[in-house]
């Protein structure tokens, strides 16, 4: 498959460029982070977002901490640990930031007796290694979920789940682009996705450097577009799934899927098994990371608020496995009953928790 129009992230040899989402779509600029609290700063600061590439730009952060401490003359085992707590704290609620960190940590771990010089070129080739593999994850994810669209089908997408949210290729936008490159007519709906718009901002802006149809919606329209027929199927990504089948993903996501239901509309989920925490029962036991009043109050310098109202901010919401219709993975489709299902894709790759 073609190479995403929209380069997410890439490794420069001891620093890691970033596309910096927060000025998107005005500009495309780039930030160098050149040790792992400057890539912690990146993810917390939605500089990088979306889970897939949160868990990428992670694991490029624990390389850079074993570079910087050689250039230091540090002894990693010193440096490591720090680096590893400082990325685990960047962000809650994405489980693939959490997966690539203990991943990251079994490759040093196996090489813990060999030179420092030797462990940090193998740590930068993990992290390359995953960025490698998430790219082609998604791409044989996108081809399963293209089976699953019609020939001709108007599609609505909450938050950004494409290239921008992953190493460079996408999950629920995977999907969409799977299908067109295979001969399907696919118009994409996208909820803008308050309070940081990354419907707005990212989706439309990435969907428009493919050259596929996208129209955007205010979140609250949603439903009466359900409602008039004017949708055909949901396809969104997840931060993170429970082994029940429960997905925490961008909040709004659970309104999104109750409507869905309401009308009779299929409600994909479209996700690398990296995403599949079979260590939580159900979604009630997922952290959900609240942020910044400031975001909800205004955006870009520009607020439209009354000075000292007060302010939930959940950035995530959990939607329960009876509202999903099937999850797609690299791996396979899986469908109701999450429990076994989940656990044997979560089999099927390997993954251990």
């Amino acid at each position: 498959m073609a190479a995403a129009a929209v380069e997410t992230l890439r490794w420069a040899g001891e620093r890691l460029e970033l596309i910096d989402q927060r000025l998107l779509p005005q500009r495309v600029e780039y930030r160098a982070c050149h040790d792992a609290s400057e890539v912690a700063e990146a993810i917390r600061n939605l500089v990088v977002r979306g889970a897939p590439a949160i868990g990428c730009a992670a694991a490029y952060g624990i390389a850079l901490a074993a570079l910087r401490a050689g250039a230091m003359h540090q002894p990693l085992s010193s440096a490591l640990p720090l680096a590893f707590e400082l990325l685990a704290a960047s962000r809650p609620t994405a489980v693939n930031l959490f997966w690539a960190l203990a991943r990251m940590r079994r490759c040093w771990e196996a090489r813990a007796i060999e030179p420092d010089a030797s462990v940090a070129a193998h740590l930068v080739a993990e992290a390359r290694a995953i960025h490698t593999e998430d790219v082609a994850t998604n791409q044989r994810l996108g081809r399963l979920g293209a089976e699953l669209l019609p020939a001709s089908c108007r599609v609505l997408t909450h938050c950004n789940a494409g290239a921008l949210a992953t190493a460079g290729y996408g999950t629920a936008l995977g999907v969409i682009r799977a299908a067109v490159a295979a001969g399907k007519h696919v118009e994409v709906i996208a909820d803008e996705t308050r309070p940081v718009l990354q419907g707005a901002r990212l989706t439309a802006w990435e969907l428009q450097q493919e050259r596929i149809p996208v129209t955007l919606i205010a979140d609250g329209a949603a439903g009466y577009l359900m409602s008039r027929g004017e949708i055909d199927a949901v396809i969104v990504g997840a931060d993170r799934v429970a082994a029940n089948g429960d997905v925490a993903n961008k909040v709004g996501t659970y309104m999104v899927a109750t409507a869905a239901h309401r009308h009779g509309i299929p409600f994909y989920v479209a996700c690398p098994v990296s995403t599949l925490d079979i260590s939580l029962a159900s979604g009630a036991d997922i952290p959900i990371e609240e942020r910044a009043p400031a975001e909800v109050l205004g955006f870009n310098g520009a607020s439209w608020s009354p000075a000292g109202v007060a302010v939930r901010n959940p950035a995530f919401d959990v939607t329960p496995a009876e509202l999903v219709t099937a999850l797609i993975t690299e791996r396979g489709v899986a469908r109701a009953p999450y429990l076994d299902a989940i656990r044997k894709l979560v089999g099927l790759a390997g993954v251990r928790w």
